[in-house]
């Protein structure tokens, strides 16, 4: 009897363990597995640069102005690469806005000879626009010197640029910057120094630090158009630096310094600034650049 009666009290106890197991979450072998939730998905974080701007205003010198693309010694900004009407050109806001909006929503507020330090006046005219992108070419004219001396100092140049920026930022603090490096001046005086024309016009003071005696090939006259071609690599060097401090600036990563204007791309009545073929081209390099996607982090 006290043997059947332990058997009895066992097979309840195990019984009651088997229960309890049964119910519980943890700690029993005969448990399965716990049930872990799925991971969340990480969100892929906003964009800073946005790709397709509603509004755009273009600040610079006389390329933006397209001086020279139309006749002679004047601007012709429907031809502009930045914010011209002329479907030839398709310029930059042409393709952003399309034809039924550049107008109302495109201001080219640059000027025929301006230098860096007139930037930061531009800028806040630029910032009270609100535009959702500004364009910026500027600099050539700090190279661009009756004599080499004249140059804009680089450090001068560096100061302008970034309180240019500033002052957009005071009123304008999301826009986006495009900032498009200084041509290579050295280039465009290689491919006009044989026009009878381009000369011509070069002796009424375009660019004479580059331009001057376009014909002279001397060691001194070589000297003198390679200082100008360093200094332009120095601004652009600047450029590249100060836009590369603000998260909302794209610079062209040399795009415009590096490209190869032919006799195509360049005023027939100046051999220097670009053409409406230039513009065109000028174009394309910023459509290219503002569009591009952001690169990884």
């Amino acid at each position: 009897m006290r043997g059947r009666r332990r058997f009895r009290t066992t097979v309840a106890a195990a019984g009651a363990a088997l229960l309890l197991c049964a119910g519980a979450l943890t700690g029993c072998e005969t448990a399965g597995p716990a049930v872990t939730a799925s991971p969340k998905p990480t969100p892929r974080p906003t964009p800073v640069w946005d790709r397709t701007p509603a509004s755009l205003a273009a600040v610079g010198d006389s390329i933006t102005r397209a001086f020279d693309a139309c006749s002679v010694l004047a601007d012709c900004p429907e031809v502009s690469w930045a914010t011209g009407t002329d479907a030839g050109v398709n310029s930059l806001a042409l393709r952003l806005l399309g034809a039924e909006r550049v107008t109302d929503s495109s201001w080219n507020l640059a000027r025929t000879g301006a230098r860096m330090a007139e930037l930061p006046q531009q800028m806040a005219r630029a910032g009270a626009r609100k535009p959702e992108l500004v364009t910026v070419m500027m600099g050539a004219n700090d190279a661009c010197r009756d004599r080499v001396e004249l140059m804009t100092p680089v450090e001068e140049f560096r100061a302008d640029f970034e309180a240019a920026l500033a002052a957009l930022r005071k009123s304008a603090p999301k826009a986006q910057v495009y900032v498009t490096s200084v041509p290579d001046l050295k280039r465009l005086w290689a491919q006009g120094k044989d026009s009878p024309m381009g000369r011509q016009v070069w002796q009424l003071g375009i660019c004479a630090s580059m331009l001057a005696d376009a014909q002279d090939l001397s060691a001194p006259a070589e000297r003198r158009r390679t200082l100008v071609r360093d200094r332009v690599v120095a601004y652009n060097t600047v450029l590249e630096e100060v836009c590369a401090k603000d998260r909302r600036c794209r610079y062209d990563g040399g795009a415009v310094f590096g490209f190869r204007f032919d006799g195509r791309q360049l005023s027939p009545w100046d051999w220097f600034h670009p053409s409406k073929n230039g513009q065109a081209r000028l174009a394309e390099i910023a459509h290219r650049q503002v569009t591009a996607p952001e690169p990884p982090a």
